[in-house]
């Protein structure tokens, strides 16, 4: 084998040698501490491009977790308003029963009624979260719960037609609502209706005026109880989706850590093989010098 001082062939092969695992060596660390394989479009452009559509879309989904949340609590807090609504109904109920009989103090009895009436008032206006309320509404129509979302349709809502669940209006003066439009049977309102000096055929109206708007009321609370199943359900699909997005993306750009670390530890002994290599290789040269002694 010749020996050149020009050319030392040797140390050129060790170096070169060492470069690559050099390089090797910056990689493994890359996805030792980052814990990713894949963390820019140079790893892999096809992996990490899928990996970024689906991480924005889990992104989205987390949003639309924290929308299902809100109005979870949104429909629970109407819920509640209605079901205490009912209970006033009841009472007024009640008190229209014993106002029938003979001899019934029907002043007192109506100072009662008027008190239960301004519970329904304050029941309603309670009825508010987040600046929503469905039961006391001066629009009342159909409002969108944000249900879902994916990047080819957008959002997708769960609809409620606050008509249904609408009480009274909020000005009190326009009407429409369960509680402030003029019942058919008594012409009165719920909200407006006086038993003083009226007839036993009057009051057995307002009872009838009272049970519609028990069962609109009833229906109301129905809807708003269906619309809360099916934002729970929604939820549940949305953990799960995102569980299997989230699952995706860590199989496309995770590192496995225990092949990383076992990878390190072997490249870091080629690293110091290589060092020593390249050493030997860099002597070699010196016992040229020993031939001229």
């Amino acid at each position: 084998m010749s020996s050149s001082i020009l050319v030392n062939a040797s140390a050129l092969t060790a170096l070169q040698a060492l470069n690559m695992t050099q390089q090797n060596l910056q990689t493994t660390e890359s996805q030792v501490s980052t814990g990713l394989k894949i963390s820019t479009a140079a790893d892999n452009a096809a992996y990490w491009s899928i990996g970024t559509k689906m991480s924005s879309q889990n992104s989205a989904l987390g949003a639309v977790s924290d929308a299902l949340n809100e109005s979870g609590s949104l429909l629970s807090t109407m819920t509640t308003a209605l079901n205490s609504t009912l209970s006033i109904m009841t009472k007024i109920q009640n008190d229209l029963i014993s106002a029938e009989q003979p001899g019934a103090d029907q002043a007192s009895i109506q100072t009662d009624i008027q008190s239960q009436q301004q519970a329904l008032l304050s029941i309603g206006n309670a009825a508010n979260f987040n600046g929503q309320n469905f039961l006391n509404t001066t629009t009342p129509g159909t409002v969108g719960l944000v249900a879902s979302y994916d990047p080819a349709n957008g959002v997708s809502t769960i609809n409620i037609d606050t008509t249904t669940t609408q009480l009274f209006n909020g000005t009190l003066a326009i009407g429409g609502g369960i509680l402030d439009s003029a019942g058919t049977a008594s012409g009165v309102s719920i909200l407006t209706l006086n038993i003083n000096g009226v007839t036993s055929g009057a009051i057995q109206n307002m009872l009838t005026d009272l049970q519609t708007a028990v069962s609109s009321i009833t229906t109301a609370s129905s809807t708003l109880g269906a619309t809360t199943t099916n934002i729970t359900n929604q939820q549940t699909f949305v953990t799960a989706l995102s569980n299997s997005l989230t699952n995706g993306v860590a199989s496309l750009v995770d590192a496995d850590m225990n092949q990383a670390s076992t990878r390190l530890s072997a490249l870091q002994v080629q690293q110091q093989l290589g060092i020593q290599a390249l050493s030997i290789a860099n002597t070699n040269t010196q016992l040229i010098l020993k031939l001229f002694q």
